[in-house]
């Protein structure tokens, strides 16, 4: 009803107000998520010459969600990409253009093959997008090993307790 009383169309982004709210955790989280999807999968590799319906059923489930969080991985970058990085930005870190597309290369590479490797650089290229994004609201990062399988490393930003 309020696209048709204002005319408009649905915008399918983080915030196009904008809202000033960007946090690359979204895409970093969605990373771990595609790397353990390819591990997933090269678990059930061995069950895949008799499988099973139910071996089947979950190898079908698990490429599924690789799929839908490799693209989610591609968007969340997208955005902040598109929507926050400004000319300042860019200026103090040029490599971020060739970052982002060299993200879109890996997370597309994830969606075509099951090459564990390919998980785990869109992990390490995820992270260093993290790095340079809180390095422009000058937050120190500090890298941790994660808490979750595959137990990857996990660029994060220091925060103060309060």
């Amino acid at each position: 009803m309020m696209n048709k009383l204002f005319n408009s169309r649905i915008a399918h982004a983080h915030c196009d107000v904008p809202c000033g709210i960007y946090d690359p955790s979204t895409a970093q989280l969605a990373a771990h998520s595609v790397a353990r999807f390819l591990d997933q999968m090269q678990e059930l590799e061995g069950e895949i010459g008799k499988p099973s319906l139910d071996t089947l059923n979950k190898l079908s489930r698990v490429v599924e969600h690789k799929e839908t969080h490799a693209a989610k991985v591609k968007s969340e970058i997208n955005i902040i990409w598109g929507d926050y990085f400004k000319a300042p930005h860019v200026e103090q870190f040029p490599e971020i253009h060739d970052l982002t597309h060299q993200i879109m290369q890996k997370a597309s590479a994830c969606k075509q093959n099951a090459a564990q490797s390919n998980g785990v650089e869109l992990v390490e290229l995820v992270n260093r997008y993290a790095e340079i994004f809180w390095a422009t609201k000058n937050i120190e990062t500090q890298t941790v090993t994660a808490p979750y399988a595959p137990n990857l490393p996990l660029v994060m930003p220091v925060l103060e307790a309060k």
